[in-house]
């Protein structure tokens, strides 16, 4: 029988009971220090009857940040705010991933310690502006980091890694989407070094794969997702010839057997920004040879088209998951659908959080 969105999955030793995901979802509700709070683990708790939860996009180091009250995985306090919701979540009977986050230069001096440059492959200055806490400022150029440091970034996903596995996740997603850091290193746009992690394809892509066999060495390959976004323009990225980076790095990560990939698709929203069509999920399906996870304006038709086709083994869904913390269910019965209200999206408190109604 074909596949479906309501169809189990096995995700290394995690049985699904469908192949909606909820997708990584920055709300910019954490507490102070970074830490998750009882707020947080309502919100996910009531989205626990997706297949797999993939949480917010969360920082493994004090250098990692570029957003105002987003959740960290680097110190004690976070592991506990993180255990209240990973224990609401597996007693709703859900599971739930960490996604692990750098945002390399896509930061500003006013979250860096003492003030200090972000760091970046190269010191190539992002077009846009940061919102710094208190008003909205130009980009900075960041610092290139030396190759002498690099370990120390890998250490820092470890760490990590670590953590989450203490604060009871199931699993962890490695950000490598989105123009952050380890996008930053594996695209042209970003990357001009001339060492080892620079230049060639190779290694340009060499920083993502020793990161994954890193935390791999923590959770085991079963338990380790990756993020991808090869069409993104998001966070002023590009690449000279995105179909052969991904296909590349995606070749060379099969052999550690990872519990999926998660390619973001090219949505219509993103061509109208300049994004080009034809590299996603589809495109880079025979470079692949494990499961897909995509992501990017999918519907319930839709996503039961991409399964079965064949190009992705699981959909993760975003806005319609904010508004919908029983988005399974209302797929299931075919039932309207509630409006998210985007004025809440990056707002503190309950509203537009976890108000929304259910069936």
């Amino acid at each position: 029988m074909t596949p479906d969105l309501f169809s189990p999955l096995q995700l290394g030793p995690l049985a699904l009971p469908n192949r909606i995901f909820m997708a990584p979802l920055t709300r910019c509700r954490a507490a102070e220090g970074h830490v998750p709070n009882e707020l947080n683990a309502e919100y996910y708790a009531q989205r626990a009857s997706a297949g797999l939860i993939i949480s917010e996009a969360t920082s493994v180091s004090r250098s990692g940040y570029g957003y105002p009250n987003t959740p960290g995985i680097h110190t004690a306090d976070q592991v506990a705010g993180w255990r209240k919701v990973t224990d609401a979540v597996h007693s709703k009977g859900g599971h739930i991933y960490l996604q692990l986050w750098h945002v390399g230069r896509i930061s500003h001096p006013a979250y860096q310690k003492e003030g200090a440059l972000p760091v970046a492959p190269s010191a190539i200055k992002p077009k846009g502006q940061v919102f710094t806490g208190t008003a909205m400022e130009e980009y900075v150029t960041p610092r290139a980091l030396e190759t002498a440091e690099i370990p120390g970034i890998i250490a820092e996903y470890v760490h990590g890694a670590k953590l989450a596995k203490e604060a009871g996740f199931d699993g962890v997603e490695i950000h490598n989407a989105n123009g952050y850091l380890l996008d930053q290193f594996l695209r042209t746009g970003t990357n001009q070094r001339g060492d080892l992690y620079g230049s060639s394809v190779a290694n340009r892509a060499r920083l993502t794969l020793e990161v994954t066999e890193a935390v791999v060495g923590v959770w085991g390959a079963d338990r380790v997702g990756i993020r991808f976004s090869p069409a993104g323009i998001f966070n002023d990225m590009h690449d000279d010839n995105p179909l052969q980076t991904f296909s590349h790095v995606l070749r060379e990560l099969n052999r550690f057997g990872l519990a999926y990939a998660h390619i973001t698709q090219v949505t219509s929203q993103d061509v109208a920004h300049g994004a080009v069509e034809g590299v996603g999920p589809k495109e880079l399906r025979s470079a692949w040879s494990g499961n897909i996870v995509s992501a990017g304006g999918f519907t319930l038709e839709s996503g039961n088209a991409a399964i079965a086709e064949g190009w992705a083994d699981a959909i993760a869904f975003g806005v319609s998951f904010i508004a919908n913390p029983d988005l399974p269910e209302r797929f299931r019965r075919k039932a309207p659908l509630n409006a998210a209200d985007e004025s809440t999206f990056y707002s503190p408190g309950a509203k537009g959080y976890t108000d929304y109604p259910t069936l």
